[in-house]
């Protein structure tokens, strides 16, 4: 429920003028705020008040409570191509993949909920191909950069009134922002950085995540909240195949926001080089470890990356010797990959930086530690000196070109 310090309101009635559902209003009389019976807990009065006045307090929910929700829902993400364009995030469709195998047991709707601009949203039928049975499309001017307050705001409000039992978002930048919030605002569980999902006996979502330094595996339930969320990595779960034959529902829904919920705001974007190098979407990986020796034999790694049409990655090791950032690390604490092929050279393949890799179709590893982990999972492995390996085979591949 809503609860109104009284002590602290002053009658200013921000709350009643955010309000989506003119569910609070300012009472001339006493000149305090009150609460309605249409109010849906959605948060924004409780965002918009400078006084403190305004608390949620959430009741625990009854059987009969969880019994209402129903449905698998996925925050369609949004991101701009190099033309400032907007299209959805491929985790979106890894997303609608999984949730398809667990519909298998549910049987249940799935839908996507895509927030923007108006006039702006991609083409949204080929969430329908993909899986998808509704999207649900909310358009707003406000909508048109992410901000944590104005999506917490349409998608609190559309779980309120659409009780889906399941709510995946991907664990990009802005899912690892957006899904707390709403889970706090709802009072739902949450589990972050799942690499599995599954449905047990009494149809509860079993979430999956490493645990301890990503030495076990950890599942995870909610059985006493609605929905159950999660965010998942990107480039974990398959992309499905896709039917263009499919069709679905386009549901709109409109919210109310007012600029003076949204606490902040964009001044200005600066994109550096490195942030533009993405190794989520990169066919070949050549990825270098610890092994690699100092920072000066990463123009070797790199030579065979360029030659071969790949992107260098690492491991967090290097990382933290400074010796590469952040946005190319692979593991456990950076990024999940699934390249068509992946080089590892010198990495030994603990368990942290296999998790970030696993879903590579060919894995390819050199090491001079014959008992190195790594070769326990790849595809194809090569015990050796990568310094004297990779100057031949680059050797060997001049020739072949020459001779072409």
């Amino acid at each position: 429920m809503l609860e109104i310090n009284e002590e602290n309101c002053i009658g200013c009635k921000i709350c009643e003028t955010v309000c989506p559902f003119a569910a609070i209003i300012v009472d001339p009389e006493d000149n305090k705020a009150k609460v309605l019976d249409t109010c849906t807990l959605c948060g924004a009065c409780v965002n918009a008040c400078r006084y403190d006045a305004l608390t949620i307090k959430h009741k625990i929910a009854s059987k009969e409570d969880l019994e209402n929700y129903s449905g698998i829902m996925i925050w369609g993400e949004l991101e701009k191509d190099e033309v400032e364009n907007l299209q959805i995030k491929n985790v979106v469709f890894e997303l609608l993949g999984k949730a398809q195998e667990l519909n298998k047991t549910l049987n249940e709707t799935i839908s996507v909920v895509i927030l923007g601009p108006p006039g702006k949203i991609p083409p949204i039928d080929i969430l329908y191909h993909y899986g998808a049975d509704e999207v649900f499309l909310c358009e707003h001017e406000l909508l048109e950069n992410y901000s944590t307050d104005g999506f917490t705001t349409a998608i609190t409000t559309l779980i309120i009134n659409e009780k889906p039992s399941i709510f995946f978002y991907g664990a990009t930048v802005n899912g690892r922002d957006l899904a707390p919030r709403i889970a706090a605002r709802i009072a739902a569980g949450l589990t972050a950085d799942c690499t599995a999902f599954d449905i047990n006996k009494e149809k509860q979502l079993v979430q999956t995540r490493p645990a301890f330094g990503g030495n076990i595996m950890a599942s995870i339930i909610s059985p006493f909240t609605r929905p159950q969320m999660a965010t998942a990595r990107p480039n974990n779960f398959q992309k499905p195949i896709r039917d263009s034959s499919r069709k679905g529902n386009l549901k709109k829904f409109e919210v109310k926001i007012e600029k003076q919920t949204i606490r902040t705001k964009i001044i200005e974007e600066t994109i550096s080089k490195v942030d533009t190098i993405n190794i989520e979407e990169a066919d070949i990986l050549v990825s270098a470890g610890k092994g690699i020796g100092n920072k000066e034999n990463l123009g070797l790694v790199q030579e065979l990356a360029r030659e071969i049409k790949g992107i260098m990655s690492s491991s967090r090791a290097l990382v933290e010797l400074g010796w590469t950032s952040h946005p190319i690390q692979v593991g456990q604490s950076g990024k999940t990959v699934s390249p068509k092929l992946y080089i590892a050279l010198g990495i030994s393949g603990a368990i942290q930086h296999l998790v970030g890799m696993k879903s590579s179709d060919i894995l390819v590893a050199i090491n001079t530690d014959p008992e190195a982990p790594i070769f326990k999972v790849a595809d194809f492995g090569i015990v050796g000196d990568i310094f004297e390996i990779i100057p031949q085979f680059l050797k060997q591949l001049h020739s072949e070109r020459r001779k072409n």
